[in-house]
C-alpha cells in the first residue's frame, strides 16, 4: 500500500511537471521572450511551494539550527532542499539564453524607463520657476532704467517752472483778492514726492482755503443719501447767530453746503481769466497757457522746447483733523462731494515702510504706474490704487529686498486682478472706502481682462 502510494504521489509529481515543462516550452511562442521569463520563474515557485507541501509528510525532517522544521519554514530568497529537474532546467536556460540585451520594440511595454521621482520633478519646476523670476527681474529693472526713471535734471527744470508759477499766482491773488482767506500755497504730487515716472508733466498746486470752525461742519459721505465713503458734505452751520454773508465762502453755498464745484469756478475765473499768462511767461522764458477743457483749473507750461509741465490748481479745506480737496467725483450728481484727501498719508506710510527695511515698494510701484500710463487700456488706473495695492501686499509680505522685486510685482498683478474681479479694493488707511467706487463695470471687466490675459506672460506689459 505504501509503495502504491509512493507510486501514486510519483506519477501525479510527473504529470504536474509535464505540464509545466509543457507551458514553459510553448510560453514563448505567446508571450514572446521577456514574458516567458518572467512565466517560468513564476511557475517555478509555485511548483515548489507545490513540492513542499506534497513532500513534507513523508519526506525526513531537516532540523535548522533553531530547531523547527525546514519545509514549515519556505524562504524564497534562500537555497532550496529540492532540485529543478533536468526538463525545467532545459526550458528556463533556453528562455534566459534568448532574452537580447537591448530592448526591442516589441518589448517596450515591458522594459519601461524608470519614471522621475516626484522630489526631482518639484525640483526641476521649483528651478524652470527660478529661471523665469530671475528673467523677469532683470526685464523689470532694464524697464525701469529704459522707461520709467526721469533724468535728475528734467525733475529739477520742472520743479523750478513750478515754483516759478507758484510765487507769481500768490502775488497776484494777494494784490488782486486781498480779502480772500487762503493759507500759503504749496506745491505737491508725485514730482515732489519722487514718485513720479515717464516724464515731469504734472503736478498740484494745493490751495488751502481757510474756514470759520464754527461755521461748517463735515457729514461724512457714507451718512448721506449718496452713501458713498471717502467724500464729505461741507455744510454750513450757526446760520441763526451768524447769517449767510458772515463768511467769504458763504458765496459759494449751494443749498446749505459749501459745492467744491462753485469753489473751483471761482478761482477759474482768476486764474484763466484775470492774469496776463502770455506776459509772465515772456518774463519768466516760458510759454504759459490755460490747458484746453475739459481740463478745469490747470496750467500747460512749456518750460523747453520738448518739455511740456501741467499745473493743476487744487482747492483744500481742514476741518478738525479732516482734509478735503476740491477733486469732483466722476459722476456728475455727486459733485456737491468734497474728496476726502488720502494721498500724503499714504505716500508717507510708504516711504517710511521702504527706509525701515530699504525695501522695493515704491521702486515696485512706479513700475506699475509706469505700465499703466504708457498702456491705454490700463489709464482709468490711479496712482491711489495702485499705492493702496502695494500697502495692502506689504501686510502680508515682510521681505521686500531688492531681490523680490519680481516676486512682489507678479503678486501685486495677482492681487489687483482679484480685487477687480470682487470689484472692491479697501483703502489701506479707512477700509471702510472702496477705491473702485467710481469705476463703471465696463471699466472694471476691461482692466481685469487685460491684466488677467498678462498673468501667463508679465513680459508683454513691459513691451508699452
Amino acid at each position: 500500500m505504501a509503495g502504491a502510494g509512493q507510486r501514486k504521489g510519483k506519477k501525479d509529481d510527473n504529470g504536474i511537471g509535464t505540464a509545466i515543462d509543457f507551458v514553459l516550452a510553448n510560453a514563448r511562442l505567446v508571450l514572446g521572450v521577456g514574458g516567458a521569463a518572467m512565466l517560468g520563474i513564476a511557475t517555478l515557485a509555485v511548483k515548489r511551494m507545490y513540492d513542499r507541501a506534497i513532500s513534507a509528510p513523508s519526506s525526513p525532517t531537516r532540523l535548522s539550527q533553531s530547531g523547527k522544521r525546514s519545509w514549515e519554514e519556505p524562504n524564497w530568497l534562500g537555497s532550496s532542499s529540492r532540485l529543478l529537474t533536468q526538463d525545467m532546467k532545459t526550458s528556463l536556460s533556453r528562455s534566459l539564453q534568448t532574452l537580447p540585451t537591448d530592448p526591442s520594440p516589441a518589448d517596450t511595454d515591458i522594459f519601461r524607463p524608470t519614471k522621475p521621482k516626484p522630489s526631482a520633478k518639484r525640483s526641476q519646476v521649483e528651478l524652470k520657476k527660478s529661471r523665469l523670476r530671475l528673467s523677469l527681474q532683470e526685464k523689470l529693472f532694464a524697464y525701469y532704467r529704459r522707461r520709467v526713471a526721469i533724468p535728475a535734471d528734467e525733475q529739477a527744470r520742472a520743479k523750478q517752472a513750478a515754483v516759478d508759477i507758484c510765487a507769481e499766482l500768490r502775488s497776484f491773488l494777494r494784490a488782486k483778492l486781498p480779502d480772500m482767506p487762503l493759507r500759503d500755497m504749496y506745491l505737491s504730487g508725485s514730482l515732489y514726492d519722487d514718485l513720479q515716472v515717464v516724464t515731469a508733466d504734472h503736478i498740484q498746486l494745493i490751495v488751502p482755503l481757510m474756514l470759520e470752525q464754527n461755521l461748517w461742519s463735515c457729514i461724512p459721505g457714507e451718512d448721506t443719501i449718496m452713501n458713498i465713503p471717502g467724500f464729505y458734505l461741507v455744510r454750513r452751520e450757526n446760520l441763526e447767530y451768524f447769517p449767510r454773508g458772515s463768511s467769504y465762502w458763504d458765496r459759494c453755498v449751494v443749498g446749505g453746503y459749501l459745492s467744491p464745484k462753485t469753489v473751483a469756478d471761482t478761482f477759474e475765473k482768476v486764474v484763466a481769466g484775470s492774469i496776463n499768462w502770455p506776459a509772465i511767461g515772456s518774463l519768466l522764458d516760458y510759454v504759459i497757457r490755460p490747458a484746453a477743457p475739459p481740463a478745469d483749473l490747470t496750467l500747460e507750461v512749456q518750460y523747453d522746447a520738448d518739455r511740456h509741465l501741467f499745473i493743476d490748481f487744487l482747492p483744500s479745506l481742514t476741518l478738525g483733523d479732516i482734509v478735503l480737496v476740491a477733486k469732483p467725483h466722476r459722476l456728475a450728481q455727486n459733485d456737491n462731494l468734497w474728496r476726502l484727501s488720502l494721498r500724503p498719508a499714504e505716500t508717507a506710510r510708504l516711504h517710511a515702510l521702504d527706509q525701515d527695511d530699504s525695501g522695493c515698494r515704491c521702486l515696485c510701484l512706479k513700475i506699475f504706474k509706469a505700465v499703466c500710463k504708457l498702456n491705454p487700456a490700463l489709464g482709468h488706473l490711479t496712482a491711489s490704487q495702485l499705492t493702496n495695492v502695494i500697502l495692502h501686499l506689504s501686510q502680508e509680505e515682510s521681505d521686500w529686498s531688492q531681490d523680490m522685486l519680481a516676486d512682489r510685482f507678479l503678486q501685486a498683478l495677482k492681487g489687483l486682478i482679484r480685487y477687480l474681479e470682487a470689484g472692491v479694493l479697501p483703502s489701506a488707511l479707512n477700509p471702510k472706502v472702496n477705491l473702485f467706487s467710481e469705476l463703471t463695470p465696463e471699466e472694471v471687466d476691461e482692466l481685469g481682462y487685460t491684466l488677467y490675459s498678462s498673468l501667463s506672460e508679465p513680459e508683454v506689459l513691459l513691451q508699452t
